[in-house]
Order: C-alpha cells, then sequence, then structure tokens
C-alpha cells in the first residue's frame, strides 16, 4: 500500500489569547494529490499550512514527513520540501530585485552559487518572467509579484507547494495564469494544497477536498462528494459550485436527463445540453 509524502496525527494550535486554531487535525497527504482545503475564515487553515509548513511549532501532535517523524533537528528539511506561497505577495517578498528574490531560498539552503544561478535561471523561465529579473519586485503589478512568489518555490525544488488563497485580488488573466502554471506543475508530479473560497475554482481543479470548521477536519472527500453533501456545505457556511447546482436544477425541472456527468466546465456543460 502506498505510503503518505506527509502525514498528519493529532494536531493542536492554539494562539495567545487560549483560542485552539487547531483542535485535533489528522489526515495523510499522498504524492501528486491536488488538495483544495476549504472554510469559513477563521477555521483553521492558514493556520494548518504554517504548522505543517514548519513556521509555526504545534502544541501537541506530529509532523512525519516521508516516514521520518519531523522534529527541532530536521526542521530545515521540511521547510525545504515544503514550499507556501503567500495570500498577500507583498509579505512574502524582501529582496531588492525579482532574480535576489527568486534565489532567496536557494542561497539559504547553502547551494553551490551555480547551482542557485542555474535554479534561479530555471524557475525565471518557468514562471515566463526572466524579463523581470532586475526590476524591483515591489514596483511589479499583483500578477507578476505571484509570479515571482511561485518562482522563489519552484526554485527552492520543494515537493509540496501550498498556496493560500492564490486567487485572490488577481484579475480574470492572471487567475488563468494561474491555473495553467497549476496544470504544470501537476503534469510534474508536485504535490498541492491550495486554501481558496472560490468553490468553482476548487471543483474544477481539485481531485479531493479537506473541509475545515473551527479548527478541525469535518469532511475530506472527492470535491462530488463534498460538494453534494449539504449538511457539511452547511456547517461549513460554503456554497455549491455553480456548474452543480445549474446541473441539478435542471435534473429537478426535467430538463435533461441525470446522466451522473456532473459537469466541471462550461465546455463540457454544453456537450452534456448538445447531447440530451
Amino acid at each position: 500500500m502506498e505510503k503518505p509524502i506527509l502525514k498528519v496525527e493529532d494536531l493542536y494550535y492554539i494562539y495567545g489569547n487560549g483560542k485552539a486554531a487547531l483542535d485535533g487535525v489528522s489526515v495523510d497527504i499522498y504524492e501528486g494529490e491536488k488538495i483544495a482545503v476549504i472554510g469559513s475564515n477563521g477555521s483553521g487553515k492558514s493556520t494548518f499550512f504554517l504548522n505543517i509548513n514548519g513556521v509555526f511549532k504545534p502544541e501537541k501532535g506530529k509532523i512525519i514527513y516521508r516516514g521520518t517523524l519531523v522534529t527541532k533537528k530536521n526542521l530545515r528539511g521540511l521547510r525545504k520540501n515544503i514550499g507556501i506561497v503567500f495570500q498577500d505577495a507583498d509579505n512574502q517578498i524582501i529582496a531588492s530585485t525579482v532574480r535576489a528574490e527568486v534565489g532567496f531560498g536557494p542561497m539559504n539552503l547553502k547551494l553551490p552559487k551555480e547551482e542557485v544561478v542555474t535554479r534561479v535561471d530555471e524557475a525565471l523561465a518557468y514562471m515566463n518572467i526572466s524579463d523581470f529579473k532586475d526590476r524591483p519586485p515591489h514596483y511589479l503589478s499583483g500578477g507578476e509579484k505571484k509570479r515571482v512568489t511561485i518562482a522563489g518555490i519552484i526554485a527552492m525544488k520543494s515537493e509540496i507547494i501550498i498556496f493560500d488563497e492564490p486567487t485572490a485580488s488577481l484579475d480574470p488573466l492572471n487567475a488563468l495564469m494561474l491555473e495553467e502554471v497549476l496544470a504544470k506543475l501537476s503534469m510534474e508530479g508536485k504535490t498541492m494544497l491550495i486554501s481558496t473560497h472560490d468553490v468553482d475554482f476548487a471543483y474544477r481543479w481539485a481531485k479531493r477536498v479537506l473541509v475545515f470548521s473551527q479548527g478541525k477536519i469535518i469532511a475530506d472527500g472527492t470535491p462530488l462528494e463534498i460538494f453534494r453533501n449539504t449538511e457539511i456545505l452547511k456547517q461549513a457556511n460554503l456554497k455549491q459550485p455553480t456548474m452543480l447546482e445549474i446541473y441539478e436544477l435542471l435534473i429537478e425541472k426535467h430538463l435533461i436527463e441525470d446522466a451522473k456527468a456532473y459537469p466541471k466546465s462550461v465546455k463540457e456543460f454544453k456537450e452534456i445540453l448538445e447531447n440530451s
């Protein structure tokens, strides 16, 4: 049986005000998975990410990466292999040029200079921002800054990439760019976890959905299992994705047959209508 790349057991995290932000979270994450992490604000999503990335230290519980228990001694390895792209790129950008920003992580890994240069050039090309390499990142647009932060993670060669609300504040063109990058990373076998309030994106993109509520994972399943479960949606203050809602409404009104097709895109929806 396949072993998880990351195993989280009974994780607790309490903020200074005494509020439990994580309340006994356990989950197994497997290589190459595309996981959407959803739930209302304050449900524990970002705190969960910062714990499994090694930024926060849990009060209690275990994080096991590739079969090895994460401790203070091997925390650097965890941070190297689990990269995080924050919602607000300005919180992540610290260097004076794009090249220096993308090279910051690899430099901290104490890699040879030639290796750092190679990784930076590859990551810039990957994100199509080689032309920006000598520009100050703070003067770039929101979409361009997002590309820079993703390039920084790619240069680290992280095995697991976490995106915290990646589509927030992106215009439609940059949101489409992001989906293209995610598709590329997925084809390369990267394991990805994305927190989002965009249920349409989660339904379309993810293969697995984790639902957080009050510091717990209250549901874990396929997008279809999660978004057809009205009890879970109600408990987590979520709505159904538009495609699924319209499809089920048309079936209910007997306007199309229930072929259990469940379209995830406009193209798939058109095909169903043409075949009905």
